[in-house]
């Protein structure tokens, strides 16, 4: 058994996220629907199947049956795209001898949560990529996981649930024809081009939910509760994204490598261009990071301050209302005094306690402690 030569992108382990039933792609689309002209009618796979070739740069067929693409890359020049929504073993099974897929790719292809990679093969490359985007109602940002097998004249995708739209995917080949027609390398462009433009997306979304947060930080009317509420779900989503976007700069750095002969000299501006928004991507991603820490410390010294506030004015009034207590107190002994059950001394002891809780007023006023 061949084990892989290099492996790259790094991730600390756990699950990205327990994959939602989804009834819609990122793009609100049908995922049964998406990219309709190349759905295989004719599969032996229980999945949905997609299928396209492309010779000398042209879009020639699509939606053929699966069986026929051995005859077809058999044929000079013939490129072949196939995609399988969230197949099971047995459906890669089919396909791994006919395309010569490691074993072991093809168990990272079935099995969900690997982190975003790249896996060198003696036949093919395994790359795994996330798509993402965030809900703006709640902050929490939703991803989608691809795998994909890239040999010298094929492309398979195998898309483990409805999120990211493949329809969007199509779209970008048929808009950049000249792109799509320099080899596999012009469609594995494409894709990563659509992924990387998602991220780049989400990471615009959360840095509009921060400052938007920030007005709610400094709002007049204190909103504490819900400042920290966002304030964990948007910091929970960018350590989502964060561990989505990082690994991707070392994916498409290893994928312009002149020894896998997958970028060619005239796409190689092209996944500059992707490495570029990566790398833009994940420093936007570190920022706005810290930036939400720093709101949610900036929010506990606030509180501290208003209680500060809240506990001198207290304390002010308990010391102001004191003073009648004590006066009280002290004429209502059962001893004489100077006027003493005399309507004087009840006057003498209203004018003591109005003019003492005022003076302490001036001086709490003029301290700024009311």
């Amino acid at each position: 058994m061949n084990s892989p030569q290099s492996g790259t992108a790094t991730m600390s382990a756990g699950v990205l996220r327990a994959r939602p039933p989804q009834d819609q792609t990122f793009h609100g689309n049908d995922p049964d629907t998406v990219a309709p002209t190349a759905i295989c009618q004719d599969t032996p796979t229980k999945c949905q199947a997609r299928t396209r070739l492309y010779r000398h740069g042209r879009l020639e067929l699509e939606g053929f049956p699966v069986l026929e693409i051995s005859d077809h890359l058999a044929e000079k020049d013939a490129l072949i795209w196939l995609d399988l929504r969230d197949p099971d073993r047995s459906d890669l099974a089919v396909l791994s001898e006919e395309f010569g897929l490691h074993p072991l790719a093809v168990e990272d292809a079935v099995q969900e949560h690997q982190r975003p990679k790249l896996d060198r093969y003696q036949s093919h490359l395994f790359l795994n990529a996330y798509g993402a985007r965030l809900d703006t109602v709640t902050g929490e940002l939703a991803t989608s996981e691809i795998a994909a097998f890239v040999t010298p004249r094929a492309l398979i995708t195998v898309r483990k649930d409805d999120g990211l739209d493949i329809g969007a995917v199509v779209e970008r080949w048929d808009g950049s024809p000249d792109i799509a027609g320099s080899g596999v390398g012009g469609l594995l462009h494409g894709l990563l081009d659509y992924v990387v433009d998602g991220h780049f997306d989400a990471v615009q979304s959360l840095d509009d939910a921060v400052e938007s947060l920030e007005d709610q930080l400094f709002s007049d009317v204190p909103q504490d509760l819900q400042v920290q509420r966002r304030s964990f779900q948007l910091r929970k989503s960018l350590v989502l994204l964060r561990r989505t976007v990082i690994p991707m700069r070392e994916v498409v750095n290893a994928l312009m490598r002149r020894d896998l002969h997958v970028v060619t000299d005239d796409l190689m501006p092209y996944y500059q261009d992707v490495y570029d928004h990566v790398l833009r991507a994940a420093e936007w991603t570190d920022s706005l990071r810290d930036l939400v820490n720093s709101i949610l410390e900036t929010n506990l010294t606030i509180q501290g301050n208003r209680l500060n506030v809240i506990t001198k004015k207290v304390t002010s009034w308990a010391a102001i209302i004191a003073v009648p207590t004590f006066v009280t107190g002290f004429y209502g002994m059962n001893v004489p005094y100077p006027g003493f059950s005399r309507p004087v001394g009840f006057a003498s002891s209203i004018v003591v306690m109005i003019v003492a809780a005022f003076i302490l007023y001036l001086i709490f006023k003029r301290k700024d402690w009311l």
